[in-house]
Formats: C-alpha cells, sequence, structure tokens
C-alpha cells in the first residue's frame, strides 16, 4: 500500500478556514467595526480550521488513501488558491457590506479602510488560535503518553482526550470562567450599591424608599432608585392630558432587601398593600433586565395613557447585565418572576371580581423572558390577565416560540399572524394594531426585524432561519446570506452589539414605538392625533432606547 502522509490534506484545514473567513465578511444583522469584523473573522478561520482537522484525522482513522507528490502539490494548489481569492473578493466589498447593514438601522456608511484592520487582526487572532490549538495538543500528548505503559494505544489515546478535555474544562469553567463571574457580580452590586443618582430618599410617603416605607432606600440599587424617582408627577400628566391625574405608584424591591425570591415578592405585595396599589384601576408586573434596568421610556408613556390612575411593581433579581445572567445564573430571574407573579396574582384574586384592577405584564429583553414564564395558563383559563407587552423577547422564550410557531399562512415570521389576532398579535416600527377584533386578553409582541436577541437560532449552524428563506425587513440588509456555521456565529456576535445601533433598530427599543404598543394593550382609546402628540413628548423626555450606556 502507498506509504500514508499527512502533509497533502493539511491543505484541508486551511482551505475551510480560509473559506470560512470570507463567509465571516459577509452582513448580517448588526453593523461590525473593523475590530470586531476582524476578531470574528479570527475565530470563526479557527473554527474552519478545527472543523478541517477533525475530518483529517477520521480520514487518518479509517485508513483512507492520500495523495503523494507532485499529485498531492497540485490538488493543495487547486484547493487554496480558489479559497484565498475568495478571501481577496470579500474583503474588496466588506465595507460595502457593511455599509448595507448601517444605512438600513439608520448608521453612516462604513469607512474605506475597513478590509485593511480586518485582515489584520483575523490573522492575528487566528495565530493566537493555533497556538492554544498547540497547547492543548501537547497537553493531550503528554496525558496519552503517561497512560501507554498501562493500557493499549487506542485506550490511552481516548483516556488522554477525555482526561484532556475534564481538565480544560474544570480550569476554565470552575476556574477563570467562575472568578472573572465573581469579579463582575461584585463589581456591578458596589455600582448598583454605591451609585446615587438623587442623593437622598424621596419625601413622598407614596414612593419606596421614602417615609414609612418597608423598603429601604439603600438597598433598592440604583436601578431601582432611579426608577422610582423618574417617572411622571400627577401634575405633569394633568398638564399634558388636559384632565384631572392621579400620582402614578411605583413599587421596587431591590435584590439586597431578602435573601429569597419569595421573601422580596412579600415585600413588594407588602410595600403594594401600604400605598393602596390593589385600590387603583390598573396593576402592571414587570420584570427588570438582569442588572435591574426598568426602561423608562416604556414605563412613563403608560402612566400617561392611564392618567396616572396606575400602580406598577417590580422586584430585583441580579446585579448582571442580561448575557450574564442568561448564561450564569439562569433560573434567578425565572424564579423571582414566579415568586412575584403568584404573591400578586394569590392578592389579586382575594379581590371581588367586580372590584379588583386591571392586570398587566410586562418584560423587556430578559425581563420579558422571564415575565412570560411566570404566566400559568391554567390559572388564566379562570382568572384572566386584562394582557401583556413582551418588548424585544429573547429567543428562547417559550410563550414567544409558540405564538409564533402557530402564525397563519403567508404571514412573515419576523411579523406573525395569529389566529386573526383575537390574543396575540406582533408590531414593530413601523406596524400600527388594528384596534378591532380581540378578544378577552390582549398579548403584544414588540419586536425589531434587526434584534439578533429575538432573532438568533442556534440551529442557524447548519439549517438556514425561516425568517432568511423571506424577503428581508426594512431594517435589515438585503444582502444577508445564510451559511452553514457562520452565520449562526454572525448572530452570536450580534447579540453582543445589539444595543450598538440607533433608536428603533437591533435591541435597542424606543419609546415612540412602545406607545401604539400600550395603547393597543390597554385600548386606551386614544385617537391617532393624540397618540403622536404623546410620542414627541415621550421621545423627547424618555427616548434612551432599550439600554442606558452602561446598563445592559
Amino acid at each position: 500500500m502507498e506509504r500514508m502522509s499527512a502533509r497533502p490534506l493539511h491543505a484541508v484545514p486551511l482551505t475551510l478556514a480560509l473559506m470560512f473567513l470570507a463567509a465571516s465578511l459577509t452582513p448580517s444583522l448588526i453593523p461590525r467595526s473593523a475590530a470586531l469584523q476582524g476578531l470574528l473573522g479570527g475565530i470563526v478561520m479557527a473554527v474552519g480550521y478545527l472543523i478541517g482537522r477533525i475530518a483529517l484525522s477520521l480520514w487518518r482513522l479509517l485508513e483512507l488513501p492520500e495523495a503523494a507528490g507532485d499529485r498531492a502539490l497540485v490538488l493543495r494548489l487547486a484547493a487554496i488558491i480558489p479559497a484565498a481569492a475568495l478571501v481577496l473578493w470579500s474583503l474588496a466589498h466588506v465595507a460595502a457590506w457593511q455599509t448595507s447593514v448601517r444605512l438600513a438601522v439608520g448608521m453612516e456608511p462604513a469607512e474605506g479602510a475597513h478590509a485593511v484592520r480586518t485582515i489584520l487582526l483575523a490573522a492575528l487572532v487566528f495565530a493566537v488560535s493555533i497556538l492554544i490549538g498547540c497547547a492543548l495538543r501537547w497537553l493531550f500528548g503528554w496525558v496519552r503518553n503517561r497512560l501507554t505503559p498501562f493500557m493499549p494505544q487506542r485506550v490511552a489515546n481516548l483516556a488522554g482526550a477525555l482526561i484532556a478535555a475534564i481538565f480544560v474544562l474544570v480550569v476554565t469553567r470552575e476556574g477563570i470562567v467562575d472568578a472573572l463571574f465573581g469579579v463582575a457580580d461584585r463589581s456591578f452590586a458596589k455600582a448598583a450599591h454605591f451609585f446615587d443618582p438623587e442623593g437622598e430618599p424621596p419625601s413622598d410617603p407614596l414612593a419606596s424608599g421614602g417615609p414609612g416605607s418597608l423598603v429601604d432606600w439603600g438597598e433598592m440599587g440604583a436601578e431601582g432608585r432611579d426608577f422610582v424617582l423618574r417617572g411622571p408627577t400627577r401634575a405633569e400628566i394633568a398638564a399634558f392630558t388636559g384632565r384631572p391625574a392621579k400620582e402614578p405608584l411605583r413599587t421596587y424591591v431591590g435584590l439586597e432587601a431578602a435573601p429569597t425570591p419569595e421573601d422580596r415578592a412579600a415585600i413588594a405585595v407588602a410595600e403594594m398593600e401600604r400605598i393602596g396599589a390593589f385600590d387603583r384601576a390598573n396593576l402592571i408586573v414587570t420584570m427588570p433586565t438582569g442588572t435591574g434596568w426598568l426602561d423608562p421610556g416604556s414605563h412613563g408613556p403608560i402612566e400617561y395613557l392611564l392618567d396616572g390612575d396606575v400602580a406598577t411593581v417590580a422586584v430585583q433579581y441580579s446585579y448582571l447585565s442580561s448575557p450574564l445572567v442568561l448564561v450564569f445564573e439562569t433560573e434567578t430571574g425565572l424564579d423571582q418572576s414566579i415568586a412575584l407573579m403568584r404573591a400578586v396574582t394569590e392578592r389579586w384574586n382575594a379581590i371581588d371580581e367586580a372590584d379588583r384592577p386591571r392586570l398587566y405584564l410586562h418584560g423587556l429583553s430578559l425581563g420579558a423572558w422571564s415575565s412570560m414564564h411566570a404566566v400559568d395558563l391554567f390559572q388564566l383559563v379562570n382568572d384572566p390577565i386584562a394582557g401583556a407587552l413582551w418588548a424585544g423577547p429573547p429567543f428562547p422564550s417559550d410563550l414567544w416560540q409558540r405564538a409564533t410557531q402557530r402564525r397563519d399562512p403567508d404571514t412573515p415570521y419576523v411579523l406573525p399572524e395569529v389566529e386573526n389576532g383575537r390574543l396575540v398579535r406582533f408590531t414593530d416600527q413601523r406596524e400600527r394594531i388594528n384596534p378591532d377584533g380581540w378578544g378577552r386578553m390582549r398579548i403584544v409582541f414588540l419586536q425589531y426585524a434587526s434584534d439578533p436577541i429575538v432573532f438568533y437560532e442556534p440551529a442557524a449552524a447548519w439549517r438556514r432561519p425561516a425568517w432568511m428563506r423571506e424577503p428581508p425587513a426594512f431594517d435589515v440588509s438585503d444582502r444577508l446570506r445564510w451559511m452553514p456555521v457562520v452565520t449562526m456565529l454572525q448572530l452570536a456576535l450580534d447579540m453582543m452589539l445589539a444595543t450598538e445601533v440607533p433608536q428603533g433598530f437591533g435591541h435597542n427599543y424606543s419609546a415612540e414605538d412602545y406607545i401604539p404598543a400600550r395603547d393597543a394593550v390597554l385600548g386606551s382609546g386614544w385617537d391617532t392625533a393624540a397618540i403622536e402628540r404623546l410620542q414627541a413628548h415621550c421621545g423627547a423626555q424618555w427616548g434612551l432606547g432599550c439600554h442606558r450606556a452602561g446598563t445592559p
């Protein structure tokens, strides 16, 4: 048999790496700077190279023949040269591709030197990845050689690979990652505890943290104090609407208030009882984002729409940003939402149906996921809530997934219609919900087609997402294409950058877009002119988008 040689197949990993790099330069949902494009390109190159190495190992394991000599050289060049040419062609177009994404989300065109910086950084990241791979290979070889005297070669190979993998997993997951996680947790906790936006607690006895409050002002955290202080007053609402108004009630319980979700929920309900929240005509149970932040552009408008006759309650469950909570504290928000919803609805159900307030749910981003998780469908059959508004629902959200999967035929995936809209409706920056045809409950999902938090799919690694089989929405580049593995990695990076775009795009939700969605859920009856006037007013006052700087 012809002598086996590894050299001819070395071209396979490199060819895949170059092809993956070229694919990574294509556009996705969120614009990428040259630095981030280079970082992505280097990582994607490493993934392609790894896939090639795995294919090479399988080829050798099967003991299949390999070319040698001049034939091998020809085959290597035939593979690498077209791949390299594809990279050069993609680099020539990368600025135009990124410009197409930037224009779709209202940004300026990409700069001209994008390609040079991208390829230099991609090469650096790829080189570092190769060095890390060599170190891991050395570790495997070292372990295998120590085991070979005691067991057959193949068993030693398998055991060496498993031991090396476990070692790396323990060091990274239990050591480095947990250490960084702990530092982040303590840092966010300190920032939340020591940053005081107004200094002194409110003097209003109806405000959380004020005189007689069951909630300590210092334990509310920066985001809770911010939420309590930034809402419109009764006088401001009356001045805008020209009608009598009530003082909106806002209850917020910080993470430091009690050690368990149930205890924090109990404090929240006791505080609501103290200020008379259950005597209001409308009650909103809202879940914050990971850091405890609540978008003022979401909550302020509803207090105008309801003439202040509303009480809102929220409980913090973490100090970390939403992506970190999603990975490391997945259950914290879900547990807190269940505890709060259970405590509030238990008190709400005790009120005579004719006298109880209308109950609404709300959540943004991770708060939307947590809020949906707390919905008890069996309870809603007997005691339905009035409605819910969930904005930027993360892709794992079960209720959102089920609603989307039941979309009516021939309706777009990014803005579906579900069973004629009696229960669930979807809206975006441009869509305005028809006020007719609602059932007893009104549920609205506010989502942007350019939001990767909503439309990310892990399965994009091997299949085209449904929304990519349809004509692109107005805020999505018409040059976006699906590619195996690469598209999934692009969308993963997009999730990290989802708020780095102007208001009304990506995961940066705008006060102007909340208002029509809120009006649809409430059925408040405001006419178009009044809605537009409120949009202008709230957009100027709270047009901060989904996440303020430093508050993801």
